[in-house]
Protein backbone atom coordinates (compact mmCIF):
# COMPACT_ATOMS: atom_id res chain seq x y z
CA UNK A 1 0.00 0.00 0.00
CA UNK A 2 1.38 3.39 -1.01
CA UNK A 3 2.18 5.66 2.13
CA UNK A 4 0.50 9.05 2.97
CA UNK A 5 1.66 12.12 0.86
CA UNK A 6 2.86 14.82 2.87
CA UNK A 7 1.92 18.23 1.43
CA UNK A 8 3.40 21.48 2.63
CA UNK A 9 2.05 24.81 2.31
CA UNK A 10 2.01 28.05 3.33
CA UNK A 11 -0.85 28.80 6.28
CA UNK A 12 -1.81 31.69 4.97
CA UNK A 13 -5.54 31.31 3.59
CA UNK A 14 -4.70 31.47 -0.57
CA UNK A 15 -1.78 29.14 0.09
CA UNK A 16 -4.12 26.80 1.87
CA UNK A 17 -6.63 26.68 -1.20
CA UNK A 18 -3.67 26.24 -3.16
CA UNK A 19 -2.66 23.10 -1.35
CA UNK A 20 -6.08 21.92 -0.66
CA UNK A 21 -6.77 21.64 -4.94
CA UNK A 22 -3.91 19.79 -4.49
CA UNK A 23 -4.98 17.65 -2.16
CA UNK A 24 -8.47 16.92 -3.84
CA UNK A 25 -6.99 16.38 -7.12
CA UNK A 26 -3.84 13.63 -5.53
CA UNK A 27 -6.79 12.42 -4.05
CA UNK A 28 -8.93 11.81 -6.55
CA UNK A 29 -5.74 9.80 -8.58
CA UNK A 30 -6.20 7.47 -5.66
CA UNK A 31 -3.85 8.95 -2.96
CA UNK A 32 -3.88 9.82 0.43
CA UNK A 33 -2.75 13.05 0.97
CA UNK A 34 -1.68 15.16 4.42
CA UNK A 35 -1.45 18.35 4.71
CA UNK A 36 1.75 20.16 6.39
CA UNK A 37 1.10 23.95 7.06
CA UNK A 38 4.37 26.42 7.87
CA UNK A 39 5.05 30.14 8.10
CA UNK A 40 7.51 31.06 6.03
CA UNK A 41 9.64 34.24 6.70
CA UNK A 42 8.08 36.04 4.19
CA UNK A 43 5.09 36.00 6.49
CA UNK A 44 6.19 36.43 9.53
CA UNK A 45 7.83 39.49 8.43
CA UNK A 46 5.46 41.78 7.37
CA UNK A 47 6.84 45.39 8.11
CA UNK A 48 9.80 44.84 5.56
CA UNK A 49 9.15 44.91 1.65
CA UNK A 50 10.58 41.90 0.18
CA UNK A 51 12.91 43.63 -1.81
CA UNK A 52 15.23 44.30 1.27
CA UNK A 53 14.62 41.26 2.85
CA UNK A 54 17.83 39.95 1.12
CA UNK A 55 16.94 36.81 -0.71
CA UNK A 56 14.78 35.44 -3.23
CA UNK A 57 12.36 32.36 -2.41
CA UNK A 58 11.44 34.10 0.80
CA UNK A 59 8.12 32.08 0.29
CA UNK A 60 9.75 28.99 -0.38
CA UNK A 61 12.64 28.60 1.56
CA UNK A 62 10.84 27.18 4.83
CA UNK A 63 9.31 24.39 2.39
CA UNK A 64 12.51 23.49 1.18
CA UNK A 65 13.97 23.28 4.20
CA UNK A 66 11.36 20.43 5.01
CA UNK A 67 11.70 18.76 1.71
CA UNK A 68 15.13 18.30 2.03
CA UNK A 69 14.80 17.13 5.73
CA UNK A 70 12.30 14.49 4.79
CA UNK A 71 9.37 16.55 6.86
CA UNK A 72 7.10 16.92 3.75
CA UNK A 73 6.82 14.80 0.73
CA UNK A 74 5.79 17.66 -1.69
CA UNK A 75 4.88 21.10 -1.86
CA UNK A 76 2.67 23.48 -3.67
CA UNK A 77 3.59 27.40 -4.10
CA UNK A 78 2.13 30.02 -5.86
CA UNK A 79 4.92 29.61 -9.14
CA UNK A 80 5.60 33.50 -9.20
CA UNK A 81 7.36 32.95 -5.76
CA UNK A 82 9.88 30.35 -6.52
CA UNK A 83 13.34 31.14 -7.58
CA UNK A 84 14.06 30.01 -11.06
CA UNK A 85 17.04 28.10 -9.74
CA UNK A 86 15.75 25.15 -7.20
CA UNK A 87 17.48 23.96 -4.39
CA UNK A 88 19.51 21.01 -5.74
CA UNK A 89 17.53 17.91 -4.31
CA UNK A 90 14.18 19.52 -5.39
CA UNK A 91 12.59 19.54 -8.75
CA UNK A 92 9.36 20.81 -10.14
CA UNK A 93 7.03 17.76 -10.72
CA UNK A 94 3.70 19.84 -12.10
CA UNK A 95 2.59 23.14 -13.24
CA UNK A 96 -1.48 23.07 -12.69
CA UNK A 97 -3.84 24.32 -15.15
CA UNK A 98 -2.76 28.45 -14.88
CA UNK A 99 -5.77 30.87 -13.79
CA UNK A 100 -5.78 34.36 -14.51
CA UNK A 101 -2.61 36.22 -15.07
CA UNK A 102 -4.08 39.45 -14.70
CA UNK A 103 -3.23 42.45 -12.16
CA UNK A 104 -6.30 44.45 -11.65
CA UNK A 105 -6.83 47.63 -9.36
CA UNK A 106 -9.14 47.59 -6.51
CA UNK A 107 -10.62 50.99 -6.07
CA UNK A 108 -12.75 52.97 -3.80
CA UNK A 109 -14.26 54.92 -6.09
CA UNK A 110 -13.70 55.67 -9.62
CA UNK A 111 -10.31 56.89 -9.94
CA UNK A 112 -9.39 60.17 -12.63
CA UNK A 113 -6.27 58.91 -13.92
CA UNK A 114 -5.18 62.35 -15.16
CA UNK A 115 -5.28 63.88 -11.05
CA UNK A 116 -2.73 62.85 -8.04
CA UNK A 117 -3.35 60.12 -5.99
CA UNK A 118 -2.22 57.25 -3.86
CA UNK A 119 -1.89 53.83 -5.25
CA UNK A 120 -0.59 50.95 -2.96
CA UNK A 121 1.51 47.34 -3.65
CA UNK A 122 4.00 45.52 -2.42
CA UNK A 123 5.54 44.65 -5.89
CA UNK A 124 8.63 46.43 -7.79
CA UNK A 125 7.30 45.15 -11.06
CA UNK A 126 3.66 46.93 -10.48
CA UNK A 127 4.99 50.13 -8.61
CA UNK A 128 7.31 50.48 -12.03
CA UNK A 129 4.65 49.81 -14.51
CA UNK A 130 2.17 51.89 -12.69
CA UNK A 131 4.30 55.34 -12.76
CA UNK A 132 5.94 54.54 -16.36
CA UNK A 133 2.20 55.21 -17.06
CA UNK A 134 1.12 57.62 -14.51
CA UNK A 135 4.22 59.46 -12.99
CA UNK A 136 2.21 62.19 -11.44
CA UNK A 137 0.94 59.51 -9.04
CA UNK A 138 2.18 58.57 -6.09
CA UNK A 139 3.10 54.35 -5.01
CA UNK A 140 3.18 53.23 -1.76
CA UNK A 141 3.93 49.74 -0.14
CA UNK A 142 1.56 46.91 0.81
CA UNK A 143 2.72 43.98 2.63
CA UNK A 144 0.60 40.95 4.38
CA UNK A 145 -1.58 38.25 2.94
CA UNK A 146 -4.63 39.09 0.41
CA UNK A 147 -6.78 39.93 3.61
CA UNK A 148 -4.60 41.92 5.39
CA UNK A 149 -4.24 43.76 2.31
CA UNK A 150 -7.49 44.44 1.50
CA UNK A 151 -8.03 45.86 4.71
CA UNK A 152 -5.23 48.10 5.08
CA UNK A 153 -6.76 49.73 1.46
CA UNK A 154 -10.27 50.02 3.45
CA UNK A 155 -8.61 51.54 6.30
CA UNK A 156 -6.44 53.83 4.09
CA UNK A 157 -7.26 57.39 2.25
CA UNK A 158 -5.47 55.23 -0.43
CA UNK A 159 -7.08 55.84 -4.16
CA UNK A 160 -6.68 51.61 -4.64
CA UNK A 161 -4.48 48.28 -4.62
CA UNK A 162 -2.98 46.06 -7.01
CA UNK A 163 -3.40 42.37 -6.98
CA UNK A 164 -3.55 39.49 -8.62
CA UNK A 165 -6.68 38.58 -10.05
CA UNK A 166 -6.35 34.81 -9.83
CA UNK A 167 -5.70 35.12 -5.82
CA UNK A 168 -8.66 37.35 -4.88
CA UNK A 169 -11.03 34.86 -7.23
CA UNK A 170 -9.54 31.85 -5.46
CA UNK A 171 -10.61 32.47 -2.09
CA UNK A 172 -14.14 34.47 -2.78
CA UNK A 173 -13.19 37.81 -1.95
CA UNK A 174 -13.03 39.48 -5.54
CA UNK A 175 -14.59 42.68 -5.34
CA UNK A 176 -17.25 44.58 -6.67
CA UNK A 177 -14.78 47.29 -7.47
CA UNK A 178 -11.98 46.58 -9.52
CA UNK A 179 -10.48 47.67 -12.56
CA UNK A 180 -8.93 45.33 -15.09
CA UNK A 181 -5.04 46.29 -15.87
CA UNK A 182 -5.13 44.89 -19.28
CA UNK A 183 -1.55 47.10 -20.20
CA UNK A 184 0.49 45.84 -17.42
CA UNK A 185 2.77 42.73 -17.82
CA UNK A 186 2.47 40.66 -15.20
CA UNK A 187 4.89 38.62 -13.20
CA UNK A 188 6.38 35.56 -15.01
CA UNK A 189 4.49 32.66 -13.71
CA UNK A 190 1.67 34.78 -12.33
CA UNK A 191 -1.40 32.56 -11.65
CA UNK A 192 -0.31 28.79 -11.71
CA UNK A 193 0.37 26.82 -8.99
CA UNK A 194 3.44 25.01 -8.83
CA UNK A 195 4.19 21.31 -6.77
CA UNK A 196 7.70 20.50 -6.17
CA UNK A 197 9.31 17.30 -4.80
CA UNK A 198 12.61 15.34 -3.88
CA UNK A 199 14.26 14.13 -6.96
CA UNK A 200 14.74 10.71 -6.25
CA UNK A 201 10.89 10.43 -4.15
CA UNK A 202 9.34 7.97 -7.32
CA UNK A 203 6.55 7.84 -5.37
CA UNK A 204 5.67 11.55 -4.77
CA UNK A 205 6.90 12.60 -8.82
CA UNK A 206 4.48 9.66 -10.32
CA UNK A 207 1.51 11.09 -8.14
CA UNK A 208 1.85 14.52 -9.15
CA UNK A 209 3.04 13.96 -12.40
CA UNK A 210 -0.94 13.52 -13.24
CA UNK A 211 -1.56 17.01 -11.93
CA UNK A 212 0.67 18.74 -14.92
CA UNK A 213 -1.05 20.91 -17.54
CA UNK A 214 0.91 20.90 -20.35
CA UNK A 215 0.54 24.18 -22.03
CA UNK A 216 0.82 26.13 -18.49
CA UNK A 217 3.90 24.25 -18.03
CA UNK A 218 5.13 25.35 -21.21
CA UNK A 219 4.01 28.76 -20.95
CA UNK A 220 5.71 29.09 -17.30
CA UNK A 221 8.81 27.77 -18.42
CA UNK A 222 9.41 30.58 -21.49
CA UNK A 223 8.30 33.07 -19.05
CA UNK A 224 10.98 31.61 -15.85
CA UNK A 225 13.62 30.89 -18.77
CA UNK A 226 13.57 34.52 -20.02
CA UNK A 227 13.36 36.25 -16.29
CA UNK A 228 16.42 33.60 -15.28
CA UNK A 229 18.30 34.92 -18.29
CA UNK A 230 17.98 38.51 -17.22
CA UNK A 231 18.87 37.55 -13.79
CA UNK A 232 15.93 38.49 -12.08
CA UNK A 233 14.08 37.32 -9.22
CA UNK A 234 11.78 39.13 -6.61
CA UNK A 235 13.86 41.98 -6.59
CA UNK A 236 13.55 43.18 -10.58
CA UNK A 237 10.79 44.93 -12.37
CA UNK A 238 10.83 42.24 -14.72
CA UNK A 239 7.11 41.22 -16.38
CA UNK A 240 6.55 38.35 -18.88
CA UNK A 241 3.86 36.34 -20.59
CA UNK A 242 3.48 33.60 -23.01
CA UNK A 243 0.58 32.59 -24.56
CA UNK A 244 -0.17 29.92 -26.78
CA UNK A 245 -2.47 30.40 -30.13
CA UNK A 246 -3.22 27.61 -32.33
CA UNK A 247 0.71 26.32 -32.78
CA UNK A 248 2.52 29.29 -31.87
CA UNK A 249 3.76 30.86 -28.60
CA UNK A 250 3.25 34.53 -28.58
CA UNK A 251 5.81 36.08 -25.66
CA UNK A 252 5.82 39.43 -24.31
CA UNK A 253 8.69 40.82 -21.45
CA UNK A 254 9.92 43.91 -20.44
CA UNK A 255 12.43 45.63 -17.92
CA UNK A 256 11.66 48.20 -16.49
CA UNK A 257 13.71 50.89 -14.27
CA UNK A 258 13.00 51.11 -10.33
CA UNK A 259 11.33 54.84 -11.16
CA UNK A 260 9.27 53.29 -14.02
CA UNK A 261 10.85 55.55 -16.58
CA UNK A 262 12.63 53.45 -18.77
CA UNK A 263 10.92 50.60 -20.22
CA UNK A 264 12.71 47.86 -22.43
CA UNK A 265 10.38 45.58 -24.15
CA UNK A 266 10.03 42.91 -26.63
CA UNK A 267 7.73 40.75 -28.10
CA UNK A 268 7.96 37.80 -30.56
CA UNK A 269 5.89 34.88 -31.91
CA UNK A 270 7.29 31.27 -32.41
CA UNK A 271 6.27 27.62 -33.14
CA UNK A 272 5.56 25.34 -30.35
CA UNK A 273 7.92 23.21 -32.19
CA UNK A 274 10.62 25.78 -32.09
CA UNK A 275 10.62 27.01 -28.26
CA UNK A 276 14.08 25.92 -27.53
CA UNK A 277 16.33 28.95 -27.26
CA UNK A 278 13.27 31.26 -27.50
CA UNK A 279 13.02 32.61 -24.11
CA UNK A 280 16.96 33.16 -24.18
CA UNK A 281 16.52 35.38 -27.80
CA UNK A 282 13.94 37.06 -26.09
CA UNK A 283 15.96 38.29 -23.23
CA UNK A 284 18.86 39.00 -25.15
CA UNK A 285 17.09 41.37 -27.35
CA UNK A 286 16.28 43.48 -23.65
CA UNK A 287 20.34 42.79 -22.76
CA UNK A 288 21.38 44.00 -25.88
CA UNK A 289 18.95 47.51 -26.09
CA UNK A 290 20.29 48.49 -22.88
CA UNK A 291 18.95 46.31 -20.26
CA UNK A 292 22.40 45.07 -19.03
CA UNK A 293 23.15 48.17 -18.07
CA UNK A 294 19.96 48.68 -15.91
CA UNK A 295 20.23 45.38 -14.30
CA UNK A 296 23.47 46.68 -12.95
CA UNK A 297 22.24 49.80 -11.54
CA UNK A 298 18.81 48.26 -10.35
CA UNK A 299 21.11 45.67 -8.73
CA UNK A 300 23.38 48.54 -6.94
CA UNK A 301 19.76 50.01 -5.63
CA UNK A 302 18.80 47.88 -3.97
Amino acid sequence: MSKTLRLGTRDSELALWQATTVQKQLAANGHKVELVPVKSSGDLNLDQPLYEMGITGIFTKTLDIALLKGQIDLAVHSMKDVPTQLPEGIQEMAVLKRASSTDILVVKDTLEYKNTCTIATGSLRRKAQWLHRYPHHNVVGLRGNVNTRLQKLADSDWSGAIFAKAGLERIDLLPTKYETLSWMIPAPAQGAMLVVGRKKDKQAKEAAHLLNHTPSRLCTQVERTFLRKLEGGCTAPIGALATIEKDQIHFKGALFSLDGATKIAVERSTPIAKTEGFAEQCAEEILENGGTALMSYIKSQL
